[in-house]
């Protein structure tokens, strides 16, 4: 099983990633040992996506990376990130 699941960052923004341990990997986040969201702490968790089979959670994830699915996911949390 694999989540994508999505932050809200300090500069309003939203991390898209994937894990299969959910829980470890928000508190690698938090602890600011992920490279990419280290420069944006506090961060949140806003959503995640539980997906059986690992494919479909990459696809998804590639999916929301594109340029349409940032403006549907900006769209879904627009309350979350303040907008």
């Amino acid at each position: 099983m694999t989540y994508v699941y999505f932050l809200k960052l300090s500069n309003k923004d939203i991390y898209k990633g994937s894990t299969e341990d959910l829980k470890d990997r928000i508190k690698q986040h938090q602890a600011g040992r992920v490279t990419s969201t280290s420069k944006y702490l506090p961060l949140k968790l806003i959503g995640y996506e539980y997906y059986s089979h690992r494919s479909d959670a990459l696809r998804r994830e590639t999916f929301l990376k594109t340029t349409e699915g940032r403006r549907m996911l900006r769209q879904q949390y627009r309350d979350a990130i303040g907008e």
